[in-house]
């Protein structure tokens, strides 16, 4: 049965500044396409060069008027995210919007990032919370909403706060859901502390559901040299309609999340169809590994504390 079309209205977004993590590929670059259609200026910080201008040249394809630039950016280096931030702050751009989407999935073996942190809680959170902090003078005077990707791997497992970089005992998908769990209480934190303090930044939650995104197909740099089975099975149904999601939807709720004006400080989503792992956008309830805001807090400041940033 042919699936029925699933999509969202994007606002006008003229005199937007959009910065999207891990738009090079993927559910990022759908993402990118369709800010850049509805007339943001975005900024892709990519790690690989090649495929940024590959990026490039199909965000124009879409939207020849684009204004679309690339940085570079590897958010498992604490450097290169600090450089990122420094580039940005000298362009002196506020910045409306930001997009933490970019992310790893479960390495078969345990690897490190350049600053000695497990990959996923290196690249998937850290990275991203220490890029927030580079960037909170640009995310301040855009009045920025935040929207971070976290994943149906955050309602699942916990914080391994005994070893936060699994080095005793290595768990790909522990870990993974760790990340993802770590950076959806950093995100609800965020907005937290900006109704606090005034900041006039407002962060929220969303989750593609399961689609077949590159996430767990052959990625030599995480030592997969072929596609897993799970995402063979994922393409599968996808394409034939069932309960799943295609790249196309799974980028729905984070469009959602980052441009409605509908969406909540705070909120939290993701696909409403069956255990919500694809169908159309909607708000969903948090998962409840990420409601404590004393496990927040600690979060946050064992993120500075690791990253030597502040977001204050």
């Amino acid at each position: 049965m042919p699936r029925r079309p699933i999509d969202i209205t994007i606002p006008d977004l003229r005199d937007t500044r959009a910065v999207v993590t891990g738009a090079s590929d993927g559910m990022g670059l759908g993402m990118a396409i369709r800010l850049a259609s509805a007339g943001a200026q975005v900024v892709l910080p990519v790690r690989n060069p090649r495929k940024g201008e590959a990026a490039l040249t199909k965000i124009r394809q879409h939207a020849p008027d684009a204004d679309v630039s690339l940085r570079s950016l590897d958010l498992s280096s604490l450097a290169s995210v600090a450089a990122l931030g420094k580039t940005l702050l000298e362009e002196g751009q506020p910045i409306h919007l930001l997009l933490n989407n970019a992310g790893v999935m479960t390495p078969p073996e345990r690897q490190a990032t350049v600053d000695g942190f497990e990959l996923q809680f290196g690249t998937n959170h850290l990275g991203h919370f220490a890029l927030a902090a580079h960037l909170l003078p640009l995310l301040r005077a855009g009045q920025a909403r935040v929207t971070s990707q976290v994943s149906i791997a955050a309602n699942q497992h916990a914080i391994n706060w005994d070893d936060l970089n699994w080095e005793c005992s290595y768990n790909g998908r522990k870990a993974y859901s760790q990340s993802k769990i770590a950076l959806g209480l950093f995100a609800l934190e965020l907005n937290r502390r900006s109704e606090a303090g005034g900041w006039g930044i407002t962060s929220n939650l969303s989750h593609p559901g399961v689609a077949p995104t590159s996430l767990l197909a052959a990625r030599p740099e995480v030592g997969r040299d072929k596609d897993t089975v799970l995402v063979r099975m994922i393409r599968a149904m996808s394409a034939r309609g069932v309960i799943v999601g295609t790249v196309e939807t799974a980028q729905l709720p984070a469009l959602m999340a980052a441009t409605s004006a509908a969406a909540k400080p705070g909120g939290f989503y993701g696909p409403s169809g069956p255990g919500h792992l694809g169908g159309p956008p909607g708000e969903q309830e948090l998962y409840s590994r990420l409601r404590s805001a004393d496990e927040a807090q600690r979060v946050w400041r064992t993120s500075e504390e690791l990253t030597g940033t502040h977001l204050r």
